[in-house]
């Protein structure tokens, strides 16, 4: 019986997310193979959600009814700080603990939106919007921006979820969503729009393979794949989405090139913009969405997994790969 340690909580405007994300792994992983904590990360104050009692940061251990548990891997089901963006996995490493997610290093970088577009950018051979950094204090050019194109989205550029990121339409109306986008970050990202249809494709490691799974669409009800579609069911997903063969296999493709070259553990969900017959790579998400409607178990199911099954196998890579 493996003790697990599942991260959730968090301390950006995600933790509602996270909260519902780890309560769907404890209920679906295999109660034969693993005992599971819910540990919520709160600041500096880490606590086992059922007892109250707190986490011992000197070995990462927990004291439940007079027996001290050592957890044998932690299960990544915290979106947002302080875990998508690479602040607790030096700590885990420190400890000899695996965990479930991409390495620090990775977490930062891929939570880092413009920064990965520039490494990527590098290759030459992933098809990218185009986009403009803009820093809370300087100075924006709205010519430079305007250049680009109306209509515009602007998101915060170290932030998930949707939080903060506006379509612009007007001109008029792009400093209202740039000062938006800076309530939740220092910095925004100004990215051009492509007209063309939305979807997602989740990658993986088995046995040490990598797995790509099936592709979904996203069609939004509303304007985009904002908060409102992502968790309120305002959207429709296809899974397997309705792609020719030609098409399903670049999509995949392109997410095994992107898993291997940002050099990811765990799983990854990969959102594209298909534009004519051309996947636009937009970002990376290294802890994604977990809840039984979420894209990334929808591709698991449609691969032959169920969810205690999938989730078994992500913390049987973590503890194999150690």
């Amino acid at each position: 019986m493996k003790n697990i340690a599942i991260l959730t909580g968090g301390d950006s405007e995600e933790r509602v997310i996270s909260l519902k994300s780890g309560q769907v792994v404890r209920a679906q992983l295999p109660k034969a193979h693993y005992r599971s904590f819910l540990i919520d990360i709160q600041k500096a104050d880490w606590r086992d959600i059922d007892s109250g009692v707190q986490v011992d940061k000197n070995d990462f251990s927990l004291m439940s009814n007079g027996e001290k548990i050592h957890f044998d891997c932690a299960f990544a089901a915290l979106h947002g700080t302080p875990l998508e963006d690479g602040k607790m996995q030096g700590y885990l490493e420190m400890l000899g603990i695996p965990y479930t997610c991409c390495d620090g290093y990775v977490s930062a970088l891929t939570m880092n939106k413009h920064n990965t577009k520039m490494l990527m950018a590098q290759y030459g051979t992933v098809p990218m919007a185009k986009s403009v950094l803009l820093r809370r204090g300087e100075t924006v050019e709205m010519g430079k921006l305007l250049a680009l194109g109306l209509p515009l989205f602007v998101k915060p550029n170290t932030h998930g979820s949707s939080f903060g990121v506006t379509k612009v339409k007007t001109a008029d109306a792009l400093l209202a969503a740039i000062e938006e986008a800076w309530r939740f970050d220092a910095e925004a990202v100004v990215e051009s729009f492509l007209p063309g249809r939305e979807f997602s494709n989740g990658v993986l490691r088995v046995g040490g393979d990598i797995v790509v799974l099936p592709v979904t669409e996203i069609i939004p009800e509303t304007e985009f794949f904002d908060f409102a579609a992502k968790y309120e069911g305002k959207s429709q997903e296809i899974t397997p989405a309705d792609l020719s063969p030609e098409l399903t296999r670049q999509c995949q493709e392109r997410s095994r090139f992107l898993y291997e070259a940002l050099k990811c553990r765990g799983v990854v969900r990969f959102d594209y913009i298909l534009v004519d017959d051309t996947f636009h790579f937009l970002e990376a998400n290294t802890i994604p969405g977990i809840s039984p409607a979420s894209i990334v178990p929808q591709q698991a199911r449609a691969h032959g997994w169920e969810l205690g099954a999938f989730f078994g196998l992500l913390l049987e890579e973590a503890m194999r790969s150690v």
